[in-house]
């Protein structure tokens, strides 16, 4: 009888090859996951910076304070009218504490928060910030404060003063924190 010539693989060269196929695709995941998580930081950045400059674009186009004319005119606070300096934050009203929607003034949003509540960021008229019903800022977190700066170093001035800095902390869901700040002035 004429006996055919087998081929292939033995049980050992197959588990073997498993073994370092195994590795390889280890190593291939190692370097691969970082560069995903490094890939949406990006995209976090941009959102965050839409996000920080609307919110310095609705706070600085607020009244410089509760005293000053809404309208633009000439009555300006001074020295006696401005808030305190320690006492900057939502104004009380009959039925609690002002909210967003009834901000006046820049100091209003001294202390304003929106947590990381994975739920959706409102803009200032109380509108969700989504697209299609996605939200768009899943994960985010919003930390404002206001102070008197008059010598524009940064430093709160811890009296009253003719400018007020504005800080906006946006931290991204990957615990980034970007800042954001201008200044407002009591003109």
């Amino acid at each position: 009888m004429h006996v055919k010539n087998l081929k292939g693989f033995t049980l050992i060269e197959q588990v073997i090859g498993i073994v370092v196929f195994s590795i390889a695709l280890g190593l291939f995941i190692s370097l691969l996951v970082p560069q995903v998580v490094r890939s949406v930081e990006p995209v976090y950045q941009v959102r965050a910076s839409e996000l920080g400059q609307s919110l310095i674009n609705e706070i600085s186009g607020k009244s410089y304070d509760e005293a000053s004319d809404r309208t633009g005119g000439a009555i300006r606070c001074d020295g006696t009218s401005c808030s305190a300096w320690n006492n900057m934050g939502a104004d009380p009203m009959d039925s609690g504490t002002e909210s967003r929607i009834n901000f006046d003034d820049v100091d209003d949003y001294n202390g304003f928060e929106m947590p990381n509540i994975y739920g959706v960021f409102n803009n200032a008229l109380g509108e969700a910030l989504t697209i299609n019903g996605t939200n768009l800022y899943e994960g985010f977190t919003v930390n404002v404060s206001v102070f008197y700066d008059t010598d524009f170093d940064g430093i709160n001035d811890e009296a009253i003063g003719s400018a007020k800095l504005i800080t906006i902390i946006i931290t991204t869901p990957n615990d980034q924190n970007i800042i954001f700040s201008t200044y407002v002035s009591n003109y």
